[in-house]
């Protein structure tokens, strides 16, 4: 159980940084697919909280927060891209040190929650 843990969430940690490298190539005008940056559900990080995360942990109350701060974040995302399009690429990439932000506090949701769930709580 632990190794698979470990596992699981080193999988998702990776998709979550994948998300956050997605956007920062769309923002800098490098061609990448919208939809798994814009929709939280299209991106695999969030088909990992959904299928995984919520059925699972859904119990403790970081797997909501990280529900809820993962659309956030998508929202957010949304915005810069947004903002990019209309030729605003300056304040859209100013607009990623909100993302860090909230990105960073993900991270820390997720190893608290692996860490949870290590302790069999």
């Amino acid at each position: 159980m632990t190794d698979s843990l470990k596992q699981d969430f080193d999988s998702a940690l990776v998709k979550h940084l994948l998300f956050k490298s997605k956007l920062r190539s769309f923002l800098y005008g490098n061609g990448t697919s919208q939809a798994p940056i814009r929709d939280p559900l299209a991106c695999s990080f969030g088909q990992w909280i959904a299928t995984q995360v919520l059925p699972q942990y859904g119990h403790l109350p970081e797997s909501r927060e990280l529900d809820r701060l993962h659309i956030r974040i998508h929202q957010i995302a949304n915005r810069l891209m947004d903002l990019h399009q209309r030729g605003q690429q300056e304040e859209a990439i100013a607009g990623l040190a909100e993302i860090n932000v909230l990105a960073d506090h993900i991270t820390v949701l997720m190893r608290t929650l692996e860490e949870k769930l290590r302790a069999g709580q």
